[in-house]
């Protein structure tokens, strides 16, 4: 079985009751190069950021991590209540700040004071407690879960959408080739009509006129091209099967896709009517492989 395709943006939240208190993780994930993890643990979670961390690169390939998690103790409330010298010592520093800076009208924002970390409980910051990496790390591990199925339903969603556009993409092909194969003699044919026309009269050796005409259809031929586009238009559905991390090897992918289309284009601006389906059909082809690449943008 493959494994699931995932975008790089989504969301979880977890909450567990526990004889410790009640935990609350949150996930966020949006686009990015690589894994780029940022964490917001209250002080007395900051020892778990290594275990968190260890745990993050396990379940997620790519994308910019927000980390959230804290921890409202059983009882918090009802053992400390508010910070009384915690909030002496803030409005005594706020009224000397006042004072030196001639701000004598100047009040305290109680609402704001009351924000302050550590404000409510028991004014001092509890050591770390070795017994709240399991609970806090099995809370982290379910959202992780939650994250990675938000990822996968959106990861399913945009590799359907790519498939869509890449049979676009290689019905344009074949339909380049069949036209192909059909243009070719008949730019072989009029470039000899145009270069006889151009000469009139002179002595040269109408055999070297249609060697020079089937040199030049040569060149301009875009069979080379039609055929590395539609390998890569195959690759495509095998990376989308394989699963897994699957950003990068589109992206690369795609530049070569890219590339045969501004190649044929390129070469069958000189061919005419016979060329204008062609020039149709690719111009098709590199719109599908831009929006293909958009949405491999988001994917891990």
């Amino acid at each position: 079985m493959s494994a699931p395709i995932r975008s790089m943006t989504g969301f979880a939240r977890v909450q567990r009751s526990t004889p410790y208190g009640e935990i609350s993780v949150s996930l966020k994930s949006v686009n990015h190069k690589g894994l780029d993890p940022h964490f917001h643990l209250e002080a007395d979670l900051d020892a778990l950021e290594g275990v968190l961390r260890t745990a993050l690169k396990k379940s997620v390939l790519r994308g910019h991590v927000d980390i959230r998690c804290s921890l409202v103790r059983s009882g918090d409330a009802a053992a400390g209540g508010l910070n009384a010298p915690l909030l002496h010592a803030a409005l005594a520093a706020f009224r000397k700040l006042a004072r030196e800076e001639g701000l004598d009208n100047a009040q305290p924002d109680l609402n704001q004071l009351m924000r302050l970390p550590g404000m409510f409980g028991a004014g001092v910051e509890p050591a770390p407690d070795p017994n709240l990496e399991r609970p806090i790390l099995q809370a982290f591990e379910e959202a992780l879960q939650v994250l990675n199925q938000f990822r996968s339903r959106e990861g399913a969603e945009l590799a359907a959408l790519m498939r869509d556009l890449n049979r676009a993409i290689a019905a344009g092909a074949a339909e380049m080739a069949d036209i192909r194969s059909r243009a070719i003699p008949a730019f072989q044919s009029r470039l000899s009509e145009k270069l006889n026309e151009l000469l009139g009269n002179s002595a040269l050796d109408p055999q070297r006129i249609a060697q020079e005409a089937a040199l030049l259809a040569d060149r301009s031929d875009i069979g080379e091209e039609i055929s590395r586009l539609q390998i890569h238009s195959r690759q495509l559905d095998e990376i989308l099967d394989a699963g897994g991390e699957v950003g990068k090897k589109l992206d690369f992918l795609l530049q070569e896709m890219n590339r045969e289309t501004n190649t044929v284009l390129s070469k069958t601006s000189g061919i005419g009517e016979l060329g204008l389906r062609i020039t149709d059909l690719a111009l098709a082809a590199k719109a599908g492989i831009e929006k293909i690449r958009e949405q491999a943008l988001n994917l891990e």
